[in-house]
């Protein structure tokens, strides 16, 4: 409801410009997550609001995740198919991907892309429950509701300072407790998505960073990454104090590898789009 109209927009100027002989491919952000299993993507929910009403989760940033994921085999040296992979996208907007042989098996988001982390204004996941008191107390109708889920929430809500992780840090140095919270919470969100999906995946062999967050805030991808040694991750501080650059930045003792890898969805939209018309 957000994008699809805008894009639509788009197709109907280029349309009109190139005319309809020119191929024109939608690439969805949802696409890279329809691997993901029925148990990974159902929700409990009476199951006639999946048969008939498509209620499910979609997952987004898939565009990200496939191309950080390409990356990260090349990296390795590696087959796709042969590693099991995390993937951080940590910007505004973030979510988290098991990426299983090459394949999203699970993911963070779900229906809209208000589930999960919380984020620069969404609140990601939270107690349905909580929806009904709040509305009943103040008086909000659904659509009041959810304009503060996704637009007034997130690390802007707890900070009460800002939607962007900059301004939090800055504002923690300075002695706000809050904005303090509200990354640590972020920080944690990430760090128990990381450990649920080595779980589901049986095993992980590297960790990714990417987006906003993940590629510019080497404090962020420490605080993320420590206390993970049960799991085989050995973080290097020196090289991990980087910026937007491909590059390992775990430990070269570290059994699961973390990577530094800046996403490139242009580029990814453009290879799709490439090999969609080719046939």
């Amino acid at each position: 409801p957000l994008h699809n109209p805008a894009n639509i927009t788009g197709i109907n100027a280029c349309t009109a410009v190139m005319g309809k002989d020119v191929p024109q491919v939608a690439v969805f952000d949802t696409a890279f997550h329809q691997t993901m299993p029925a148990k990974a993507y159902m929700y409990a929910l009476p199951y006639e609001y999946y048969e008939n009403d498509k209620v499910r989760r979609y997952g987004f940033h898939g565009t990200s995740h496939k191309y950080v994921a390409g990356r990260a085999a090349a990296m390795l040296g590696k087959k796709p198919e042969e590693l099991k992979l995390i993937s951080c996208h940590l910007g505004n907007g973030s979510s988290v991907t098991a990426i299983d042989g090459g394949k999203s098996v699970d993911t963070s988001m779900g229906f809209t892309p208000l589930a999960g982390l919380p984020m620069g204004t969404r609140s990601g996941d939270l107690d349905a429950g909580i929806l009904q008191y709040l509305m009943n107390k103040y008086q909000l109708n659904i659509d009041d509701m959810l304009n503060i889920l996704n637009k007034k929430s997130g690390v802007q809500g707890v900070s009460g300072v800002s939607s962007d992780f900059r301004d939090l840090e800055n504002a923690h140095k300075e002695g706000n407790e809050r904005a303090g919270l509200a990354v640590d919470m972020f920080n944690y969100g990430v760090k128990k998505l990381i450990g649920a999906y080595a779980a589901a995946m049986g095993g992980v062999d590297a960790i990714i960073f990417t987006a906003g967050v993940g590629e510019n805030s080497a404090s962020q991808r420490l605080a993320i990454a420590s206390d993970l040694e049960f799991m085989g991750v050995k973080m290097d501080a020196e090289a991990n104090n980087v910026r937007g650059k491909e590059v390992v930045i775990s430990a070269a003792d570290s059994k699961v590898k973390v990577l530094l890898i800046p996403t490139n969805e242009e580029l990814m939209i453009a290879m799709d789009t490439a090999a969609i018309v080719k046939g």
